[in-house]
């Protein structure tokens, strides 16, 4: 099972497509062969190897890996906001901003849109979801929160998202790496979580889904007119040191607004809405039955305040 290609749903193509996954022999290597885990539980999902991996990137040397990497995933050159040759770092490129209007932001105070490029999963009811990924493998919404260790009484964040949706946003390597808030509202202060950087690409979590819930991650609640609660996760992973805000906590939000960006590496951007406070859109319900991701990109519809 583990060995089966990566498929995903193109949303603009309406086409299955299969991942071309950065780096792809070694994750394979280490979280499917014995050898590799071993490294992994050694070395790979601790601090000092993404901080070292990080370095190399920020090292103008690294500059040289841009062309090559921007022809290999065939990316856009024409919407970054400066030239291709114009990166004095590989990390330096990896967080790069798009020229205005690149990510159109679809209009509405009732609908929400998707905060990140990448490969997305929706889940209607957390509670009642069959499984994230894989089926029969799930994780609560108190440990995606940091909440889980204490009485039932007290996960007082957690407890505001009791029978709420969920969209995971996983973003790759190739993608735009800047997230953005998805409704309008007030966002608070985030909030870190510490723990282990683990990859949060399927590759892993077909082996364990929990490493979602035991990377370093911050949280931020986002109290919107319209859909009530929101809570921001963005998750970090292998390679991923830094998880950067960009937003001012306290004042109000626009839909579409950067909320900031990820250092190099794939990493992970999860949404909680309330019970009842969002309809996502069919075709993404649809895919996500099937454990299957629909790529679509940062500004597009995720779904709308049910009538």
């Amino acid at each position: 099972m583990t060995a089966r290609p990566i498929e995903y749903w193109h949303r603009q193509k309406q086409v299955v497509e299969t991942e071309r996954i950065y780096g792809e022999g070694w994750l394979r290597f280490t979280y499917e062969n014995p050898v590799g885990r071993l490294a992994l539980h050694l070395l790979v999902r601790r601090a000092v190897f993404t901080w070292y991996l990080g370095w190399r990137m920020n090292q103008k040397l690294s500059a040289t890996k841009v062309l090559p990497f921007i022809i290999d995933f065939d990316l856009d050159a024409d919407e970054f906001a400066k030239s291709a040759l114009a990166y004095n770092t590989f990390n330096e490129f990896f967080v790069r901003t798009l020229k205005p209007g690149a990510r159109p932001v679809t209009p509405g105070a009732n609908v929400a849109v998707l905060p990140a490029d990448g490969r997305h999963l929706v889940f209607p009811d957390v509670d009642r979801a069959d499984g994230f990924y894989v089926k029969g493998a799930k994780f609560t919404v108190a440990e995606l929160l940091g909440e889980a260790h204490l009485p039932a009484a007290q996960q007082q964040l957690a407890s505001r998202f009791a029978g709420g949706a969920m969209l995971i946003s996983r973003l790759a390597p190739p993608d735009y790496h800047r997230f953005h808030f998805p409704v309008d509202g007030t966002a608070g202060e985030p909030r870190l979580i510490p723990g282990w950087f683990y990859s949060v690409h399927p590759v892993a979590l077909r082996h364990n889904l929990r490493y979602l819930v035991g990377n370093r991650r911050m949280v931020t609640l986002v109290e919107s007119p319209a859909f009530g609660p929101v809570a921001m996760v963005e998750i970090g992973a292998t390679c991923v040191g830094r998880i950067r805000q960009s937003f001012v906590p306290g004042r109000r939000v626009a839909k579409g607004d950067e909320k900031g960006w990820f250092a190099f590496g794939g990493s992970c951007v999860v949404t909680l809405f309330g019970c009842g406070r969002i309809k996502f859109d069919d075709d993404l319900v649809k895919q996500s039955a099937q454990q299957r991701e629909t790529y679509a990109k940062m500004g597009e519809r995720v779904g709308e305040v049910p009538a």
